[in-house]
């Protein structure tokens, strides 16, 4: 075979990539990050020891994961990379193209367990509240914050969505995730009224007549960006002096926390969060079983 040094246009690559999306239909995002990875191993292993991909040992992977943690690199890098080389060299030894998967029994780097930021009810109240709902901009910006806390979508969902993705009658926005996975998620009537009086009153003015697929719409009359969606969300922060960290995402980790502390079940806040792996979901009962803790200690005589 071949030497190959993992340079961008490498064959090899390529069909790792396809065989990625074809079997799972990642995103263009997601393979793009397999593909540099497998690519910078390559690179450094050509450097270090004159081997190309098809050559590595298990040596070699261990090599190329102490060269990164001496050049300070994050454990979740280090554990994103080596989960990323597992998988290509899956695909080789399945191909034929290897006899023996050197990355067999590295073992990832451990992570620290990150608890992700909540807000409170309150917050979230007084967050929904900001917008001036007597402007287009603002009326539309209700309507965005109002379906995001309500749905838990992604901010990449939120803002991509088409008109037809909803529907008023049965209350539910069908979202296409990632991974191109399908689910339908319930709005909730608060929103669903927000949304309805968004479509009649704010839509149709920002337009000006001009036909358009996209659900949201800027006064330029074009779909919003997830950077612009950012910025608002900021800026209403600010407005009423909610001085925790936030960010679009902030308002999917509220959906999911308070769901929970509601008695939700976590498998059907999986369902709604789009996550394929539980494990991705139980993040949120720490958070929840935190906030259960602090009003035991509050509340109860004994506490």
């Amino acid at each position: 075979m071949g030497s190959r040094t993992a340079q961008a246009g490498d064959p090899l690559l390529d069909e790792f990539c396809d065989a990625l999306w074809l079997e799972d239909g990642l995103a263009r995002n997601t393979l793009e990050s397999y593909r540099r990875d497998a690519r910078q191993f390559g690179e450094w292993l050509h450097r270090s020891t004159g081997k190309d991909l098809l050559s590595a040992h298990h040596g070699d992977i261990q090599g190329y994961l102490g060269y990164l943690f001496a050049r300070k690199a994050r454990a979740t890098s280090a554990a994103r990379l080596l989960s990323s080389l597992k998988r290509f060299y899956r695909y080789l030894v399945r191909g034929g193209k290897v006899s023996a998967d050197p990355t067999l029994k590295i073992e990832a780097p451990a992570l620290p367990r990150g608890l992700p930021k909540s807000l409170t009810e309150a917050d979230v109240e007084s967050l929904l509240d900001a917008p001036n709902v007597d402007t287009p901009l603002g009326l539309r910006d209700k309507a965005m914050l109002e379906m995001l806390y309500a749905s838990g979508l992604r901010v990449s969902e939120l803002v991509t969505l088409k008109a037809v993705q909803v529907s008023r009658d049965m209350g539910v926005v069908r979202v296409v995730g990632k991974g191109s996975k399908e689910r339908l998620v319930p709005l909730g009537e608060e929103a669903l009224a927000w949304l309805t009086r968004y479509l009649a009153e704010a839509r149709p003015v920002l337009l000006a007549g001009k036909a358009s697929d996209d659900l949201f719409v800027t006064s330029r009359r074009e779909s919003m960006t997830r950077q612009a969606f950012w910025y608002l969300i900021k800026r209403y922060a600010v407005r009423v002096s909610l001085d925790k960290p936030i960010s679009p995402h902030t308002l999917r980790h509220a959906f999911a926390t308070h769901l929970l502390n509601h008695g939700a079940d976590l498998r059907v806040v999986q369902l709604l969060l789009g996550h394929s792996d539980i494990s991705t979901t139980q993040i949120y009962t720490h958070v929840a079983r935190e906030r259960l803790k602090q009003l035991h200690a509050k509340h109860h005589p004994r506490g």
